[in-house]
């Protein structure tokens, strides 16, 4: 099957996907739609994000929907808001000249009310989040009895979320007679799970690899200091000009602040993650499809169903822990044929996970240095004329008559004019700037200007990460982080000041050292500074700061080390905290 047209899709679907483009299918396309309209089997189907996927299991089943039946047939449960618009609107596309077909989106952020109304129209397809749709089942307002297709699309990101309880409700929910379609950009346990306890004899289809990402796509890492990060930042995207990127990080709170960071500096970018209100996504994603920013700060999965094919960076403010993310953020540029480039900024200490990333993913990941400030302004120069060069779409006609005698000026002279309009402000900003140095507080720093003077890698302190505060006098906090691996230091006093603690190697088999087990961690957003700061404080009764060994932040729970002697104090200090609001608990771990 090279053309739609030598498919069996009827006349109706062949018309409106010939209007939308549609010519020849996706690999994931020519597998999945013989499948779907011939076999009685369940299916799993891996495949990245932009494969088509949606058109995959949309176009068969409208083509074997009972038009004349007003019960609900279809059900498509994804995991954001603006993946089940996106989905809704293009079965909407296809299914245009079905007339009898109706569609109905059911998602959190809008009014139930509304939704409710619209079932009572009698849609025969349903697509909605796990949230809104176990909601309207609560409320007798779905009925699932005739449904006799499902499909779970984005299976591994509905599951990271959270909505493994809301899923198997769901599923429960459905009649055993229906097929269930689950497709996925990863296969892990939990998606593994689902499909074994909820999938019949599953007939597998797998579209692609890790490696195919490779393809187009040039993979760059920069290792900064946590401190330096954002300045880092700023550096990377003033060397590549022009763009038109995604910046991803780990959470919520962090893309607001790396979204906010560079809406001061002058940059037109804007934040998307799961505190916005749908208002606000859905203003800017709009913002973002319109190029009225070009640069999105957004969480993974807040970035879920934002198709957009002329991306032409992928910025890694943070890594992932999972290395098919990394691959699924990267695989969002270099899309249509184009190229693409995936930046990656690190931290020192997390030179082992990218390692493994490298390993497991097979590509080359080349490390750089951050781009000086004679470097960047090369960059920008070029980016001028690239652009003077190469955009000549929607060009207006002046009359000659605006424009005055030039002929006292050589061109020299009016290209230097024109770049001082352009670039003035930036190469004041990155004039004698060369290396971004990394910051370093030692404890012989700690009485001496020259400590806190070698942290200035800016003019007016710029390069400093304001989130962080300053040197030990200005009642902030303290901490370096060298690229071999060295001592982290951290400082704050009982009273409020200052007090230094030092992360130290692991403590392997030591016999002075006690191990405990913490019940928060990756998920309510705890770092390995929050957990030097909880010791810190179930300690302060203590006149002699204790040792403190191995941090060990996993996703659901941590583990940390302290010295024997301190174990009752720990404990008890730990009763009276509360970390983000979640009661803290800890105990000896055997």
């Amino acid at each position: 099957m090279n053309l739609f047209t030598e498919t069996n899709l009827s006349p109706e679907i062949l018309k409106a996907i010939g209007e939308l483009g549609f010519v020849s299918p996706t690999e994931i396309q020519k597998q999945t739609i013989p499948f779907i309209s011939t076999d009685i089997r369940d299916l799993i189907a891996l495949a990245q994000t932009g494969t088509g996927k949606t058109a995959a299991f949309t176009l068969p089943i409208l083509d074997m929907i009972d038009d004349g039946s007003r019960k609900i047939q279809l059900l498509v449960l994804c995991p954001t808001r603006e993946l089940c618009l996106q989905i809704t609107k293009d079965i909407t596309n296809y299914s245009k000249y079905m007339r009898n077909i109706k569609t109905t989106a059911v998602y959190g952020g809008s009014s139930i009310t509304d939704q409710i109304r619209s079932l009572r129209d009698k849609p025969q397809i349903v697509v909605g989040t796990p949230g809104r749709v176990i909601d309207l089942i609560n409320r007798k307002a779905l009925d699932f009895s005739e449904i006799r297709w499902m499909i779970l699309d984005e299976a591994d990101e509905m599951l990271s979320m959270g909505f493994k309880d809301d899923l198997e409700t769901i599923l429960r929910e459905t009649p055993d007679t229906k097929q269930t379609f689950l497709f996925s950009a990863t296969m892990n346990r939990e998606v593994e799970r689902i499909s074994k306890n909820y999938l019949t004899d599953p007939h597998r289809i797998v579209v692609g690899s890790l490696n195919e990402v490779k393809k187009n796509i040039k993979h760059e890492f920069y290792v900064v200091g946590y401190r330096n990060k954002k300045e880092a930042l700023k550096r990377l995207i003033d060397a590549n000009p022009n763009q038109y990127s995604i910046i991803f990080c780990r959470t919520r709170m962090e893309t607001q602040e790396v979204a906010d960071f560079l809406m001061q500096n002058g940059y037109a970018a804007d934040a998307l993650h799961g505190d916005l209100s749908q208002a606000q996504r859905d203003t800017v994603m709009k913002k973002f499809r319109l190029k009225n920013i070009d640069i999105l700060v957004a969480t993974d999965v807040a970035a879920r169903g934002l198709d957009v094919n002329s991306l032409t960076h992928v910025i890694h403010f943070s890594l992932p822990d999972d290395p098919e993310v990394f691959v699924h953020r990267s695989g969002r540029t270099g899309r249509a044929g184009k190229d693409g480039i995936s930046i990656a900024l690190i931290k020192p200490e997390e030179s082992r996970k990218l390692k493994q990333i490298k390993q497991s993913t097979k590509i080359e990941i080349v490390e750089k240095k951050i781009p000086t400030g004679k470097t960047i302004i090369e960059a920008q120069v070029a980016g001028v004329f690239e652009k003077l060069f190469t955009e000549h779409e929607n060009l207006v006609e002046f009359d000659n008559e605006l424009i005055p005698d030039l002929s006292a000026f050589t061109k020299e002279e009016l290209v230097h004019q024109m770049l001082q309009l352009q670039l003035r402000d930036m190469a004041l900003y990155y004039k004698d700037k060369d290396d971004l140095l990394e910051i370093k507080f030692n404890s012989d720093d700690r009485g001496s200007d020259r400590g806190r003077d070698r942290g200035r890698g800016d003019r007016d302190g710029r390069g400093r990460d304001r989130d962080r505060g300053g040197d030990k006098r200005d009642g902030g906090n303290r901490f370096s982080s060298n690229r071999d691996g060295g001592s982290r230091e951290f400082s704050r006093d009982r009273d409020g000041g200052n007090r230094e603690f030092k992360e130290r190697k692991p403590r392997k088999n030591n016999g002075d050292m006690v191990r405990f087990f913490f019940n928060l961690g990756k998920r309510d957003h705890l770092k390995k500074i929050d957990m030097l700061e909880i010791i810190n404080k179930a300690t302060t009764k203590s006149k002699k700061r204790p040792d403190i060994g191995d941090i060990e932040i996993l996703e659901k729970f941590s583990f940390f080390e302290v010295e024997k002697s301190y174990k009752d104090e720990v404990l008890k200090g730990l009763e009276t905290q509360k970390f983000k609001g979640k009661e803290l608990r800890a105990e000896e771990s055997k």
